[in-house]
């Protein structure tokens, strides 16, 4: 008797600029192998009653390639190898994967295959679809199968600055959060041996809200952590990601990237923070590798990250997706070194700071936040996101993950004649930085709000006091939500929460209500060993 079992699977698992300055301030999956060929023959030879039979041993031929495919929240394609069979044989494709919303795993029939075309698998787990290869029949390389975590939305991204509870006397309970898909939570700071440590610790932890009781058994967390924790109960889509870095403190990353043992210390205290903490994931915001070897180190950073989140979930929250995105510039000369794809493995979300383009630093007035250049005033547009765009998905990423940067305030020129003329001095501001105005505080009294329909740039001006200030309203708002839209990228991020008006002169909302339905993917509530009692009881009363 011969019998002739062939099983070629695929595993998959799931594990997944600003311009010219910088600003103040995946799903993961490889498929190993791929293929075996049993072949077993019993003897003695089988007696066959009449009439008689011959039965022949087919050529089966399976190659064995390897395999990476990087997964993000729309379908991926992952390519078969060769298979070339003359009998009819099952062919099953095996996926493990962590759904983070969706559970319907999508399976394209491609040349020489037959249904099913979809799995459905009501939890985490592993489902397995047969794809039936037809009798001599070959499964040519180049045909493929579709998997993946289908995105049910646009992402809407706001970064909260643990200062801002300052000042600008911006708390947590004020953020929109039934407007918003994720938090940035800026920022953490890096001890010099790499641990991720908390920079303002009355922020994140102690300051004790109206709420909020002195009488509570245990060690808590109060601040700004457990005021984000209530509102990812009341808002299950609300993912909140603990931002490291920023301008301030990324002249740390580079030594600590450099070695394996910083690089180690940085990702097991990053995941610490986000199991104490009750987060979602992390926001790594380093401007910028200067070089070819720290944009390496940079990639190896990420993977020490995504591997770390990973152990963490396999044994806390099985079946959960924690979160890796990272701060992008889109000025060229602060990407150039980047390695994208090296990155890409194991980013979900590329926050293109796509703002800064203009300030203090430049010899004209411009646009900080323009889509297009001009080319009739290019010394207003000395950079553009839409360059930006092109050149990230250029370098292989899938425009999904990439969130649009928008900024919440606005950038001052004083004594000028106009958009792209010189200027002298930059005004006081409203921010507490010289020259940056709030959005809210705009426009000033006495200023004209125009718009450089070439550029997609709105700004006002003042002829009176000749100030020009370059910020985004509504209208540049909704027509940044067409562009993105457009160009199929994957929501919005802003900068920063406290800039923002309520109501409906609200950029945020006014992104959320132009892209529609949102990211609705839940967060995690679970946190079964955070040292803090009441995030590991799950705030019961609250």
């Amino acid at each position: 008797m011969l019998s002739i079992p062939l099983l070629a699977c695929l595993l998959l698992t799931a594990t997944a600029a600003d311009g010219a300055v910088a600003h103040p301030r995946a799903l993961r999956s490889t498929s190993p192998t791929c293929a075996a060929t049993t072949v077993t023959v019993q003897k003695p030879p089988v007696t066959v009653q009449k009439p008689p039979v011959t039965v022949q041993k087919p050529a089966v031929t399976v190659q064995k390639p390897a395999v990476t495919v990087t997964v993000q929240k729309s379908p991926v394609t992952v390519r078969l190898p060769p298979v070339t069979v003359t009998s009819k044989v099952t062919v099953r494709l095996t996926e493990q994967y962590n759904p983070v919303a969706a559970t319907t795993r999508t399976t394209s029939a491609g040349p020489g295959h037959q249904q099913p075309t979809s799995v459905t698998s009501p939890r985490a787990g592993t489902s397995s679809a047969a794809v039936v290869v037809r009798p001599s029949s070959t499964v040519a390389a180049g045909s493929s199968q579709t998997s993946g975590v289908t995105a049910n939305g646009y992402r809407n991204v706001l970064y909260f600055t643990n200062w801002g509870i300052y000042g600008a006397d911006y708390q947590p309970q004020q953020l929109p959060a039934s407007q918003i898909t994720h938090v940035l939570y800026s920022f953490a700071d890096i001890a010099s041996d790499g641990t991720v440590i908390s920079s303002d610790t009355y922020a994140d932890l102690q300051k004790h809200y109206t709420t909020d009781s002195w009488n509570d058994q245990g060690n808590n967390a109060y601040g700004c952590v457990k005021q984000l924790y209530l509102l990812k109960k009341k808002n299950r889509q609300l993912k909140v990601l603990l931002s490291i870095g920023g301008w301030t403190y990324s002249t740390k990353f580079a030594p600590i990237a450099a070695t394996a043992a910083g690089r180690q210390r940085f990702a097991s205290s990053a995941v610490t923070l986000v199991k104490d903490w009750g987060f979602d994931g992390i926001d790594i915001d380093w401007e910028y590798p200067t070089d070819t070897t720290e944009a390496a180190n940079f990639v190896l950073l990420l993977q020490a990250c995504r591997q770390a989140l990973d152990q963490y979930a396999a044994q806390y929250a099985p079946g959960y997706h924690f979160i890796i995105s990272v701060a992008s510039a889109a000025g060229p000369a602060n990407y150039k070194y980047m390695d994208f794809t090296g990155m890409d493995r194991y980013v979900d979300m590329w926050n293109l700071m796509a703002y800064d383009y203009a300030g203090s630093w430049d010899t004209t007035s411009g646009h900080q936040a323009n889509i297009y250049p001009n080319p009739s005033n290019p010394t207003a547009t000395k950079f553009n996101t839409d360059q930006a765009v092109r050149d990230y998905i250029s370098k292989g990423l899938s425009s999904k993950k990439i969130m649009m940067g928008l900024p919440l305030y606005g950038r001052s020129f004083e004594a000028t004649n106009g958009i792209g003329q010189s200027y002298s001095g930059v005004g006081s501001g409203s921010s507490g930085t010289a020259g940056v105005w709030l959005y809210k505080d705009l426009p000033r009294s006495g200023a004209q709000e125009l718009y450089d329909n070439t550029a997609k740039a709105s700004y006002s001006y003042d002829s009176s006091t000749k100030e020009l200030i370059s910020y985004d309203n509504v209208g540049s708002a909704v027509t940044k939500a067409g562009y993105l839209k457009q160009k199929g990228l994957g929501g919005a991020v802003f900068w920063e929460a406290s800039g923002d008006r309520n109501g409906t002169k609200s950029l945020v909302g006014t992104l959320a209500t132009q892209l529609g339905a949102l990211d609705s993917t839940p967060n995690l509530l679970s946190y079964p060993n955070s040292q803090y009692a009441n995030i590991k009881a799950g705030m019961p009363g609250n």
